[in-house]
Parts: C-alpha cells; sequence; structure tokens
C-alpha cells in the first residue's frame, strides 16, 4: 500500500453566509476567525501534520486571489506541491477532474488522493489524520471513500450521507441527500443511519479517473484539454481561461457521487464544524461567561450567547440575546443567530441592486471628512495646470495643441490626434464654465480654428492625425474621434464660440450619412468598417449626446443617446459577470478567446458615470442598477491591491490581463463615485476622497508641476515616458466633477508650506 497520500485543498469558495465579514475579493478562507491563523494556513498546517508517510499539498484557487494566496501560504510550504489557480469557477466536479489529472500525471494512477476543503474547523490534527489512515485501505482498494460526522443535533444547513453495513470503521453508503427541511433532519438523526457530509473525499487516482468517463466524460475530457494547455511557472500551475470555462460546472455529488456504486464512509474521530454561518461560529468558538463571542473592537453590557465581532469601528451593544451582530467598515449585519444563514438572501437582494458591498471589502482606514483634498485640487487646477496647458501645451507655430510634453515641458513633436486636440478644447472651455479666468475664449478658437482649417475630410467629416504642421497624416474618418469632436463644439457652443454649432450640425450629418449602422444598430467605426465592433466609441457618442442635450435641452440628442444605450443592455453588458465587453463580431457578439473576455475597469466606471446622467436626463430609473453593478465589478475585480489603482484590463472573472494603471482610469473612477453618490445606495464620499487621493499618491504628485505620470506598473513604478495631452480631459473632468461635488464643504487638506511661509510647489524645468 503506497504511503504517500496526494492532498488538494478546495480554496475557490466566497463564503457568502458569512457576509459581511467573506466577500468575492476577501472569502471567509483567507480570514483569521478564531485566533489562529487563516482558515487556509490551518487547513496546510493539519495536512502537513501527518505522522507517516508522504503528502505533497496541492491548493486549487482562484486566479484573482493569487497574490494573497501565495502570501498566507508561502512561509508554510507545500512538501513539493503548489497552487493550481482556476481562471474562472467551475464548481467541485472540475477541481476535483483537475486533482486527479495532477496526480496521475506526476505521481501515478495508484496514488491516493485526499481532497479537503480550505475552510472547515476541524479538532486536532491527530485526530483527523486517524480518520483518514483508517478509510486508506479501502480508497486503495478501488472504492471512493467519504467522510461522515455523526450528527449532534437536526441541521438544516448540511448535506447528508445515509449508510447501511458498519465493518472495520468503514460502511457502505446508499445514498447522498441534499440539505433537508427541519422535520426531515429531525428524522435523519433518529433513525442512525444518517451522518453529516464532511466534504471529504479519499480515492484512488485511476477510480476518480474511471467514475469521470462512467458518468461524465464531458467533465473529463474538458479538464484534460484545460490541464494539458495549462500554463507553468514558479508560482504555480495556471489553468487556461478558454478550455476551463468550458467545462461544464456542477458538483462533485451531482456529477459523480450519487452515481458510483461502492462508496464507503468512515465516521470521523474528530470534531467537526463546516463554519458556514455566524451561528455555526458561535458555537465553535471560545465565548465569556456569558456564552458571548466577543471579537475586535466590542463594548458588550447585558448580552447572552450572541456572537459580537467588529472590525474597523467601535461596536457597543447592550441587552441582547442569541443574536449576530457583525460590523465592517461599510456595513453591519443584525440578526438572531438562528436565522443567520439567511444572511445569503441578503446578498442576493444586494447583488440585484448592484451593491459593492457584497464584492469587495472597503479599507478600514477611508477618509471620513468629504472635500479634503478640496484646496490641493483647486490649487493644482487652477494655479499649476491650466496655466502650464494654456501655454506650454499650445502650438503658437504651426496652431493646435501639443500631443504630449516631456517631463521638462517641452513639446515632443509629435502627430496630432483629432481626439487630443478636441480634448484640449473642451478642457479649456469646462474650466471657462468653472470659472477660469485664464484665455479659454482664444483657445477655444485657437483649437477649432485649427482643425476647422487643417482637419476636414472631403465627405465633411475629421480625420484622424495630423502632422505637426497641420498636413494630415491619417486621413481615417474615426468613430471615436467624431465623438470628441462633438463634444467639444457642444462646451464651446455653451462658452459662445460662433462657429461651433455650425460645425456640430455638419458632424451629426457626417455621422448620420456615413458612420450610422446600415441595420441601424450602432456606429460604424469608421465609413465602410465591416471588422470587429468596438463598445468605447459607442460610449463616447453617448458622452456627446448627451452634452448636446445637457447645453440645448433639445430631446433629439437624448433619443440619439438611447439608441447607444439599447446596444448597452442588449449587447455590451453581462448580466452574469457584471461586466462590459470591448470587442465584437459583426452581429455584436462578444469574440472568441481572450479578445471576448477583455475588459476595462476604466470603462466601467465611465460608462457608469454616464449611465447615471441618461438616467436622470430620460427617467430610465433601472440604469442606475446596471451603474452600481458596473463601478462594483470594476472595484471589487479590477485593482490592483498593492496600489489601490485600476489596472487597464482585466478577464470577466478579475484575472489582470493588462497589469499597466494609467492615469484616466482613476479619473474615471472619481467620476462615477461622484455620480453615484447620494442617489439612494452607499455612502460614497469616503470612496470619493480616496479616489482623488489615490490620483495624487500615484499620477500627480510625483510629477514637474502642472504635469503628471501617466503610467504606473504593477509594483508603483513609474512607466511614463511622456505626458499625454489627451490625459488633460480626464484630469479637467474629474476633479472639476470633485470641486462640484464638495463645493461649500469643509477643506482641511493643508497646503505643504516653505520656509517663507508661502505654498512649496514643485518646479518644471527650465
Amino acid at each position: 500500500m503506497p504511503d504517500r497520500i496526494v492532498s488538494f485543498v478546495m480554496s475557490g469558495g466566497v463564503g457568502s453566509r458569512l457576509w459581511p465579514l467573506s466577500r468575492e475579493d476577501n472569502p471567509k478562507q483567507f480570514h483569521d476567525l478564531s485566533g489562529d491563523g487563516s482558515m487556509l494556513a490551518k487547513t496546510v498546517r493539519r495536512l502537513k501534520a501527518r505522522p507517516d508517510g508522504e503528502t505533497p499539498i496541492y491548493l486549487i484557487a482562484s486566479e484573482r486571489h493569487a497574490d494573497r494566496l501565495v502570501s498566507d501560504i508561502g512561509p508554510l510550504g507545500l512538501n513539493g506541491g503548489r497552487p493550481i489557480f482556476e481562471p474562472v469557477g467551475r464548481n467541485t466536479a472540475a477541481a476535483v477532474a483537475i486533482a486527479t489529472l495532477q496526480t496521475i500525471s506526476e505521481h501515478g494512477g495508484d496514488a491516493l488522493v485526499l481532497v479537503v476543503p480550505s475552510d472547515h474547523e476541524i479538532s486536532t490534527e491527530r485526530q483527523f489524520w486517524e480518520t483518514v489512515e483508517t478509510g486508506r485501505p479501502a480508497a486503495a482498494a478501488g472504492r471512493i471513500v467519504v467522510f461522515g460526522i455523526k450528527p449532534t443535533h437536526p441541521e438544516t444547513g448540511y448535506g447528508y450521507v445515509e449508510v447501511s453495513a458498519n465493518g472495520d470503521g468503514v460502511a457502505a453508503v446508499s445514498r447522498f441527500v441534499e440539505k433537508p427541511d427541519a422535520e426531515t433532519a429531525r428524522h435523519y438523526v433518529s433513525s442512525g443511519h444518517f451522518y453529516w457530509n464532511a466534504g471529504i473525499f479519499l480515492f484512488r487516482a485511476d477510480t476518480m479517473r474511471q467514475a469521470f468517463l462512467d458518468f461524465r466524460p464531458d467533465i473529463w475530457d474538458g479538464a484534460e484539454r484545460a490541464y494539458k494547455t495549462a500554463r507553468a511557472d514558479i508560482s504555480g500551475i495556471y489553468l487556461p481561461q478558454g478550455f476551463y470555462s468550458a467545462v461544464p460546472s456542477t458538483s462533485i455529488d451531482y456529477a459523480v457521487m450519487e452515481h458510483a456504486h461502492g462508496i464507503a464512509m468512515v465516521t470521523a474521530s474528530f470534531r467537526w464544524n463546516d463554519l458556514g454561518s455566524w451561528q455555526s461560529l458561535l458555537e465553535a468558538s471560545p465565548t465569556d461567561r456569558d456564552g458571548n463571542v466577543v471579537m475586535g473592537d466590542v463594548v458588550a453590557m447585558d448580552c447572552d450567547s450572541s456572537y459580537l465581532r467588529s472590525q474597523g469601528r467601535l461596536l457597543t451593544v447592550i441587552g441582547m440575546k442569541d443574536v449576530a451582530v457583525v460590523a465592517t467598515p461599510d456595513a453591519v449585519f443584525v440578526a438572531p443567530v438562528s436565522h443567520s444563514q439567511n444572511v445569503k438572501k441578503v446578498v442576493e437582494q444586494l447583488e440585484k441592486s448592484g451593491r459593492l458591498e457584497t464584492k469587495f471589502t472597503a479599507s478600514e482606514d477611508r477618509v471620513i471628512v468629504s472635500g479634503s483634498w478640496r484646496k490641493r485640487v483647486e490649487h493644482w487646477l487652477f494655479e499649476e495646470t491650466l496655466p502650464l496647458w494654456s501655454t506650454a501645451g499650445v502650438d503658437d507655430v504651426h496652431g493646435g495643441f501639443h500631443e504630449a510634453l516631456g517631463f521638462d515641458a517641452r513639446a515632443l513633436g509629435k502627430p496630432k490626434r483629432m481626439r487630443t486636440m478636441a480634448r484640449q478644447i473642451y478642457a479649456f472651455a469646462v474650466a471657462k464654465e468653472r470659472g477660469w479666468d485664464g484665455p479659454a475664449d482664444r483657445l477655444i478658437d485657437h483649437g477649432i480654428g485649427f482643425i476647422a482649417k487643417h482637419g476636414r475630410s472631403d465627405r465633411g467629416g475629421w480625420v484622424r492625425t495630423l502632422n505637426c504642421n497641420g498636413s494630415v497624416a491619417d486621413p481615417a474618418e474615426d468613430a471615436y474621434d467624431h465623438s470628441c469632436v462633438l463634444l467639444a463644439l457642444a462646451h464651446a457652443h455653451r462658452c459662445g464660440h460662433g462657429d461651433a454649432l455650425r460645425l456640430a450640425q455638419e458632424t451629426f450629418g457626417f455621422i448620420d450619412n456615413h458612420l450610422e449602422d446600415g441595420s441601424l444598430n450602432g456606429f460604424l467605426e469608421s465609413p465602410g468598417w465591416n471588422g470587429v465592433r468596438f463598445s468605447n466609441p459607442h460610449m463616447h457618442m453617448l458622452e456627446s449626446f448627451l452634452a448636446w442635450h445637457d447645453v440645448t435641452g433639445d430631446r433629439a440628442y437624448l433619443r440619439r443617446a438611447a439608441r447607444v444605450i439599447d446596444l448597452f443592455r442588449c449587447h455590451f453588458f453581462d448580466q452574469e459577470s457584471w461586466t462590459l465587453g470591448e470587442r465584437f463580431d459583426v452581429d455584436w457578439l462578444p469574440l472568441p478567446g481572450d479578445d471576448g473576455q477583455w475588459t476595462e475597469p476604466g470603462h466601467h466606471f465611465e460608462w457608469a458615470s454616464l449611465l447615471v446622467e441618461f438616467s436622470r436626463a430620460s427617467g430610465q430609473k433601472d440604469l442606475v442598477a446596471y451603474a452600481r453593478k458596473l463601478y462594483s465589478s470594476a472595484v471589487a475585480s479590477g485593482l490592483n491591491r498593492a496600489t489601490g489603482l485600476a489596472y487597464a484590463a482585466v478577464s470577466r472573472h478579475g484575472i489582470p490581463l493588462d497589469r499597466l494603471s494609467r492615469s484616466w482610469p482613476q479619473c474615471e473612477a472619481v467620476k462615477a463615485a461622484v455620480a453615484l453618490d447620494g442617489i439612494g445606495g452607499p455612502d460614497l464620499k469616503p470612496e470619493i476622497e480616496a479616489r482623488v487621493a489615490r490620483l495624487f499618491r500615484w499620477h500627480i504628485d510625483p510629477a514637474p508641476l502642472g504635469l503628471w505620470v501617466d503610467r504606473i506598473d504593477e509594483r508603483g513604478r513609474s512607466a511614463a515616458t511622456e505626458v499625454p495631452a489627451s490625459i488633460f480631459y480626464h484630469l479637467v473632468t474629474a476633479l472639476m466633477q470633485y470641486l462640484d461635488k464638495t463645493g461649500g464643504q469643509v477643506e482641511p487638506f493643508p497646503m505643504p508650506v516653505s520656509d517663507t511661509g508661502k505654498p512649496s510647489l514643485r518646479q518644471v524645468h527650465a
């Protein structure tokens, strides 16, 4: 009989029954629930404590938790095993198939496999291994072995195993049953033939392979394709998104256990608790003399038999009995302990409305004073940045604006994109609207004059790119560029520019005649386009249509916007993952492979603020829930936890695809939080302050006066070689909206002061 038992820890769950502590980004297994380490770390230590025999340990976990898992488990070691990362959860059947494939590949088909959950409480390591060793002969003989817990009370939250004959501590399993109602649970307990299913399995690898081939060959074949094309490096094995997401998602109980013959059950000699509810935590944790579990900053008076936990705030409780009170920085859960399992219903309700609190764990050190950054923002915009870009950013020789500056504030001589020219016009117009006393009218006229003279196409549209001297570099008539021109012209019209309305009407005419999809299904990327479709130009069209409606009050522009909203509802937004696709085929179906998985957190934020704006203008109130879901998805799955900045791109399941952090998504995060605050959801004022703080911490403060660091790598280091002018529009919009939001509120942010007593500013190179 082989001495080796290859252990696999299932660590892909969310643990929503322990909300608000356990959330998608920080699930139950990573929490220290009993004061002696995370549940995952305790599970690994238990497996490493096998008295005799070899026990390599593998962890099957979500790739989005890879960094957290490595930091939790790295110091412990895995006895020669390593993590296996899932790009998307496919339930326990797929995970067991991967465990079996890994074992056969590295240890042979006759090796024994032990599969355990990552988040269960087990009394002692010795009793655990005594129980496992009891089942080893049956597993080595080709039987699948499960482990049962003798029930102490009728429990409706667990699955049950019914057994018949019993010999040598190993019983024959008659059937598996799902979580029963209370009356059925009482019958199970009184019969003496039913045990709680601990969710632990022991089997020979070739036995489980044959079971999959007999009962669910589709799962086995899909898992095998994914395993054979997996990528491995020093940090672990990474299953491929395409193949693994195609594996059917179901539990190992449904896929195999309910159909297999000769399954054996060993009665556990250890005490066990799945810690699946606040009630189970109350039962499993040490209590005070009144039967209370008290964790965190809690003051409890005259309380009895209650679970009281606080994280990041003071919790005071008086006169409560048999209740669970759990407080986190952004949520409080209160319920009778006996009803605490129903928290899952609360989570489902919150998810329907797109609440962030189900997916993302708020920081404990959030700024709580709204308007804290007003003085710094005002100074940076009006005293540093607008003065710089209204001079150094303007091409007084050839016209228009410079595409980019160096960190010495000198022009880099790059071709001038139409979108950048338009965005500079827009930025100076918005600055005038907000009271800037600089030469906004001259700059608006300078920009419009340049693009009107040099940037028109033969058909009355706008070319994509001009050379520095104004000659055409790229004559393509791009929908994205036309949306930017329309946005600029709307605000120029509001500022009183005489030609803005005429130019906008001509631009709308060009869009209708040359960029409108013949099937009235959105806009072409350029006239005659028949390739990949993109959602992003449509978002910017929506932005420009809303701007013209705001400026003129004409609902014709709102009707244009409504067509883009219809595309969003029908094609762009994925209800299951709360994500927004970027790339589609000609029929607006997501592209296959990685292209169809590509999402950008910055665009999630951008769409969120636009959906709120359209909702206010049109009365389509249900769009606010969509906006919240986009914001929640971006915050929960799209942020670099080291810096707090949004990644450039992640998959629909939160796996980073481009780990760079640019400045514009951080601006859009500010705008989205501003838009969503105060409209029936959570108080996002602390989040707004935190977003502005991160923007300054990483992108603005490290740069010379009036400039910004556009690109930050995943470790927080600058990856920027220039300062792109196209970002100016994002910064001006976001920070002006922040000032609007916090107008009249406290301004405690201290300006840095030099030895002379005057504000100390970083200097641009002369």
